[in-house]
């Protein structure tokens, strides 16, 4: 969403990161749109706005991968994961759910870095052995800097890189079900960041030094956490939000939590 840029076009390892090659076309509703013939998943691309004399090299707010929380988008397809069957699991009733919340980087001691979802895999079977049957992972959008608890999302729809990334996310919820574990996941709408938000004046318009289309640029966007509350009034930002993996889970238990 970006209605008061002058120009858009994506850049990319698809196009040697030209940016006259690949020109977006409005759709008149502060949405932009471009074919790119020969892209492929895993290549890193970049969004280039123009607004007046200004330019702003932005990563995809709806990229499902990135490099980091500053770097580049990531193509992905989702088609490319083999789930082996995993459509086979049935989420117990929330009556019966026994729940085991968990920090993904802190529950399974790393030496080298934060522990990621694969090092996660590996305590499946103590959570068998305690009765747990769901585990709820604490929120794993991508954040700032590589330790956090997840609370300061950068980037709502990608996996948080140091954990894997979204193919680390399906095979650990693939292995989850096998357990018979189903995997909740915690998420954030009511502040994105502070920092490393690509989305903070994303198209070169803000009011009263604020954030911009996707925020409130009043006293509305006031947080504990800094003035990064989501605009709400606007159905494009209820949109971005609701489409998010979080929220397009099989069941959703609240706009804070989606299980599978």
């Amino acid at each position: 969403m970006a209605p008061n840029a002058d120009a858009v076009s994506v850049v990319g390892d698809f196009n040697g990161w030209d940016d006259q090659a690949h020109p977006m076309e409005p759709e008149g509703n502060g949405n932009w749109y471009v074919e790119v013939p020969g892209a492929e998943h895993g290549q890193e691309y970049k969004l280039l706005l123009t607004n007046g004399e200004h330019t702003f090299f932005r990563i995809d707010p709806r990229a499902y991968a990135v490099t980091n929380s500053v770097g580049n988008g990531i193509l992905y397809d989702h088609g490319r994961f083999d789930w082996e069957g995993d459509e086979q699991f049935e989420t117990p009733g929330q009556h019966e759910l026994v729940l085991y919340e968990t920090h993904i980087g802190s529950f399974v001691d790393a030496a080298d870095g934060p522990a990621d979802l694969h090092d996660l895999t590996g305590k499946l079977d103590y959570l068998v052995g305690l009765g747990v049957n769901a585990i709820e992972l604490m929120p794993l959008m991508e954040f700032a800097g590589d330790y956090s608890w997840g609370y300061n999302p950068a980037h709502i729809f990608a996996v948080e890189h140091t954990y894997g990334g979204p193919d680390a996310l399906k095979a650990f919820v693939r292995e989850a079900h096998r357990h018979g574990i189903a995997v909740v996941v915690d998420v954030v709408y009511n502040h994105f960041g502070p920092s490393d938000l690509s989305l903070w004046q994303f198209d070169g318009w803000s009011e009263d030094g604020k954030g911009g289309i996707y925020f409130y640029n009043d006293w509305r966007s006031e947080t504990p956490w800094g003035d990064t509350r989501p605009d709400y009034g606007r159905q494009e930002v209820r949109d971005f939000i609701l489409d998010t993996p979080g929220c397009g889970c099989a069941n959703t238990t609240s706009t804070a939590s989606g299980w599978t």
